[in-house]
């Protein structure tokens, strides 16, 4: 990572924005993979029916990949197919309906599995306005970033043998601590933006552990920068419109996912990437975890995801 690399980081906004994406892509020709790099392989893919999520299937599908788009109502998902197929033509798209936030849900899903999956990539997000709770009363931003990823991962573990797993965090999770004495938000005033940002830092903090438990499964989490998409629209109108000029594309914010996704070189796992790079998980001194805290949350998540251990 060069030196202006590492301070357009720091800095956030350089780095997150547009002119990040800009800058770092200057110098990923060379690296990206070859067009057929997914040809026969298939790719589980949460919370595809827009923005970030149908921006990866669509550059999945672009290097070969059968795309399964996971959603939560595959009635709404139509148009979303339709606009797919005329970017990819030829390639194949599945539609799954499952509630990732449903931990009954999960375990159906799971169980209509059977082919061998190269990779799971869990990108379906809310930002709730008001605290609110899946139908197994956790809250909705841990249950959809966190319980229901690792249970359908879990489930899933023996058709990705060797395979990868990517979460989609967000840089917004450098503002929190990790949430170990009340990881179901019940106390203190409750805003969708702080739910939502460290539901994220239980995902990038959970990631080290996560890869332990899958080795030899590549494990990372990534975070996209500042993309311009439906969610982020709803959810902060008045930040979308203050950040317009400087937001990226989906594409271009779903850029490392694809990339993790389909590249050939050798990579590290139990990382936290963002823009094809390995960056820190930590900016600020209050938001520094330990291990005891890490896995303490391991054992909390687990256990109310219905997992053992």
């Amino acid at each position: 990572m060069s030196a202006l690399d590492t301070l357009m980081d720091r800095t956030v906004v350089p780095g997150y924005s547009k002119l990040g994406y800009l800058f770092r892509s200057r110098g990923w020709p060379d690296n990206d993979p070859a067009r057929d790099a997914l040809q026969g392989k298939t790719v589980v893919v949460t919370g595809a029916r827009s923005g970030l999520g149908k921006a990866t299937a669509s550059g999945l599908a672009g290097l070969g990949a059968t795309v399964r788009l996971v959603v939560r109502d595959a009635g709404k998902a139509a148009g979303a197919v339709a606009d797919l197929r005329g970017e990819v033509p030829g390639a194949t798209f599945v539609v799954d309906e499952c509630d990732i936030s449903d931990l009954d849900a999960v375990r159906r899903y799971a169980g209509r599995l059977t082919d061998p999956i190269h990779a799971l990539i869990h990108n379906a997000g809310v930002m709730p306005p008001e605290r609110t709770e899946s139908p197994q009363g956790h809250e909705l931003t841990l249950a959809t970033h966190v319980l229901g990823p690792l249970l359908l991962t879990e489930l899933l573990k023996p058709l990705l043998l060797n395979g990868r797993v990517i979460l989609v965090a967000s840089g917004g999770m450098y503002t929190q601590q990790l949430p170990t004495d009340d990881p179901e938000y019940q106390r203190g005033t409750y805003r969708g933006a702080t739910a939502y940002a460290r539901s994220k830092r239980i995902q990038v903090a959970l990631t080290p552990l996560l890869a332990t438990h899958l080795a030899p499964t590549f494990v990372a989490t990534m975070h996209p920068g500042w993309s311009t998409t439906p969610g982020l629209t709803s959810s902060l109108p008045l930040f979308t419109k203050l950040t317009s000029p400087l937001l990226r594309t989906p594409a271009e914010g779903a850029d490392t996912t694809i990339w993790l996704t389909a590249t050939t070189h050798p990579l590290p796992t139990g990382h936290f990437w963002h823009d094809r790079d390995i960056r820190p998980t930590h900016y600020l001194n209050r938001t520094q975890d330990t291990e005891a805290d890490r896995l303490k949350m391991w054992s909390y998540c687990r256990t109310a995801a219905g997992l053992s251990g």
